[in-house]
């Protein structure tokens, strides 16, 4: 490729990219005055919609007025990268607050023809390998030739000082990764596919992208993480895949369960599914009836005959057609005969604990903490120690944290093996404390590899006689069976949660399907201690889940700053955070505070609070070093959280959940780095940025198995479809010292008032013995 060549062939033979639809525009827009062509140098992109696009930039043209003089050009900018020279299509236009504007229709990229251009285009960061400082020394090295140098001979950059051969391989292979992500970005942004998504159709299919993508457009939906249902139906619908079309009609039946699965559903009732389907795919119903026959056949899902939820009056209901996507229903199936197992088996790791004398060992362990256990809190150790599978429950306040060290230090105390696991990384070291005994993820524990296979199961179990579980309201369906099948027979397995909380983010609801299970031993803790009875986080909590209103006035830990509008919530909810938690409490606003949002979306929502908070704690600053990508600018020092798993990134995977903060950013490289809160330095590729999301404010969702010092809850009735007793309960019971609401007394009272409607379609209870297949709130 020569220098002054296109870069990337244009979207029509003979002319420019074609732009995507914008999402917006600005007065002036396309349209208006006469058609124009513009060159210039994206220098920066100012915003951009991910979505379709869209993007705001700031160009170079060379002829500006004065140094650093550039100008603002608005339209589908797809794929294009600062430090990329355009040529666009379009209109002179004028906004009347920003001036004078180049309104694009399309564009095409274009090499650098001078030194100046292509030290620009270097040092943008553009090609891996190559920052400021190595793009001056290449272009002082080779002048103009210094493009044609990397595209035809370059073995020849080792002659530049200070590049070594590592360096020039890196470089060499970033930018024949350019030239392909080029041409597949091309071809998919003709059907409307923007940059992210494009990365990652590259990633996973490489030279084979536009192939697959043009014949079998719905694989995308499964294989590439962040591209569902609609956006591949959207391609299919590009490249001539038929509306009525059965690869389409059983795609879309795969999604609806996968959206039923996003919602925590194991499975669907075939009417229910049936119905939704036809509504995501606007075909007849009869269509979608005779696919899903078809996908059954295939074994494409699985169709059962599952008992009808039992009613309000505690009647069974007529039974229910139940529609499983497979792995579901394989995880289903193999935890409940996994659990029955072990509970039956007569192997017994910790067989003296039958014949112990309780009254000498309850003696020994109340010398060795200087505490007496409660009879319930007794209960649940005899429970633990003697039975080979059991559930503690119990809400804040109520001593199972307690009961659970009493069980490992006794277990301990006969030799035992103990291992200790949570769903979370702050679970996990909370449960490492708690008990002085290490603690991991389960995902670590298990050794989740790529694709989800685990380095522990059935056929090489954990090495463990006692195996506890905390926080098990967060266990998914599929989490729960893959831990489960790494346990060894004779093992003793305990769960512990409260169930009162949130339902796991993922399919199923375990804990709850447990407890509503007959044969599986229980004992749920309900005496409040003196102590907790002192913490207004606690007794609050209680009243909210007994749907009382909490006391908002005369404690010292517990507080309501009372607003109407979503609006004023958040800039108060800012300033509580920023300013008043640090100067009455001493508390670091990042560090020791999270911001617990009900819902992502609106103006109090974590989306909107995140922007306020992250200017608040981390703005922007000479010297500070921060990536923009997409519509978010990272920074060192930024709360961050993980939004997938990825079980190749650090040692042993980043799961969806995990915290971390910024600790670099290497433009060189291009690289950001996180330190998790597992205390491990985890590398993120800039085109990996879109798997991370800042945590100043996240959901209510996404806090479960978390506890910090200080919770800020905004309450607004601008979130009023989830405000739910459950949701509020969980986020209360977040915090170890301190909560803050802020917001609406009414938005309050329909919280605490509204106990969920939700219904999670579940048939773990059924299979472990219990009342039927049913649903729950």
């Amino acid at each position: 490729m020569t220098a002054g060549t296109q870069a990337a062939s244009p979207g029509v033979p003979g002319g420019p990219r074609a732009g995507a639809t914008p999402g917006g525009g600005a007065p002036g827009g396309p349209g208006q005055g006469s058609p124009a062509r513009l060159e210039a140098v994206l220098e920066r992109i100012t915003y951009q919609n991910d979505e379709n696009g869209w993007t705001v930039g700031r160009v170079d043209t060379g002829r500006g007025a004065g140094v650093g003089e550039l100008l603002t050009v608005v339209g589908p900018l797809l794929g294009a990268q600062p430090g990329e020279s355009l040529r666009m299509w379009g209109r002179w236009g004028s906004h009347p607050q920003y001036g004078k504007q180049f309104l694009v229709d399309a564009y095409e990229t274009v090499l650098p023809a001078t030194v100046q251009g292509i030290r620009r285009y270097l040092g943008s960061g553009l090609i891996k390998g190559i920052g400021p400082k190595m793009a001056d020394r290449i272009v002082e090295h080779f002048g103009v030739d210094a493009l044609d140098v990397i595209e035809e001979d370059v073995q020849r950059l080792i002659e530049v000082p200070g590049l070594g051969p590592k360096r020039r391989d890196l470089i060499a292979a970033a930018w024949v990764e350019q030239k392909a992500i080029k041409e597949v970005m091309v071809f998919l942004q003709g059907i409307g596919i923007s940059t992210s998504p494009a990365v990652r159709i590259w990633k996973e299919y490489a030279e084979r992208s536009i192939e697959i993508v043009r014949t079998e457009p719905y694989r995308l939906a499964s294989d590439v993480w962040g591209i569902g249902f609609k956006t591949a139906d959207a391609i299919a619908r590009a490249v001539g895949i038929p509306h009525d079309s059965p690869q389409r009609v059983k795609a879309g039946l795969q999604f609806t369960l996968s959206e039923g699965a996003d919602n925590g559903h194991c499975y669907l009732p075939q009417d229910e599914l049936v119905d939704d389907a036809v509504k995501i795919l606007d075909v007849a119903a009869d269509l979608v009836r005779g696919c899903l026959d078809e996908l059954v056949a295939e074994e494409g899902v699985v169709r059962e005959e599952m008992p009808g939820p039992v009613t309000p009056s505690g009647s069974q209901g007529d039974p229910v057609e139940a529609v499983y996507l497979v792995p579901f229903h394989r995880a289903e199936l193999s935890l409940a005969s996994r659990l029955r197992g072990l509970l039956g088996a007569r192997d017994d790791r910790l067989a003296a604990f039958a014949t112990v004398d309780w009254d000498k060992a309850l003696a020994w362990l109340r010398g060795l903490t200087g505490t007496e256990l409660a009879p319930e809190q007794e209960a649940a150790v005899r429970l633990a120690l003697t039975e080979k599978v059991a559930v503690l429950t119990g809400g804040p306040g109520c001593g199972k944290s307690f009961t659970v060290r009493s069980v490992v230090e006794l277990a301990r105390a006969r030799k035992a093996k103990v291992v200790l696991a949570a769903p979370t990384g702050r679970a996990a070291k909370r449960l490492a404390e708690l008990t002085g005994c290490e603690a991991a993820t389960v995902h670590r524990l298990l050794e989740l590899r790529p694709g989800g296979d685990a380095a522990y199961d059935q056929d090489r179990p954990l090495d463990a006689d006692l195996v506890v579980v905390d926080e098990a309201s967060m266990l998914d369906l599929l989490l729960a069976n893959r831990l489960v099948k790494a346990v060894p027979p004779g093992a003793h397995l305990l769960f512990v949660g409260d169930v009162d909380q949130l339902p796991s983010v993922g399919a199923g609801e375990v804990l709850r399907d447990m407890l509503a299970a007959a044969p599986l031993p229980r004992v749920r803790l309900t005496r409040i201690f003196r102590q907790a009875q002192q913490s207004g986080v606690v007794t609050n909590a209680h009243r909210i889940n007994a749907g009382r209103p909490p006391v908002t006035d005369g404690l010292a830990d517990f507080f309501l700053f009372p607003v109407e509008e979503a609006e004023e919530a958040a800039t108060l909810t800012v300033d509580v955070v920023a300013r008043r938690i640090p100067g009455k409490f001493g508390l670091d606003p990042r560090r020791d505070v999270q911001v617990l949002a009900p819902m992502h979306r609106g103006p109090a929502g974590a989306g909107a609070l995140n922007l306020l908070l992250q200017e608040a704690l981390t703005p922007s600053r000479p010297g500070l070093l921060e990536k923009r990508f997409g519509g978010r600018t990272f920074r060192v020092g930024d709360k961050v959280t993980q939004i997938r798993n990825n079980y190749e990134k650090g040692e042993s995977g980043v799961f969806n959940g995990t915290g971390g903060v910024v600790t670099g950013i290497n433009p060189d490289d291009q690289k950001l780095t996180v330190r998790t809160e597992e205390d491990e330095e985890v590398p993120y590729d800039f085109a990996e940025l879109d798997e991370l999301a800042h945590a100043y404010a996240v959901t209510i969702h996404r806090s479960q198995g978390s506890e910090y010092p200080a919770v800020v809850i905004p309450v607004t009735t601008s979130a009023w479809m989830m405000l739910q007793r459950n949701l509020l309960y969980t986020a209360v019971t977040r915090a170890k010292k301190l909560v803050v609401l802020v917001g609406s007394r009414r938005a309050l009272g329909q919280a605490v008032r509204t106990v969920s409607a939700g219904k999670r379609w579940t048939g773990l209870d059924h299979r472990l013995g219990g009342a039927g297949s049913r649903t729950s709130g």
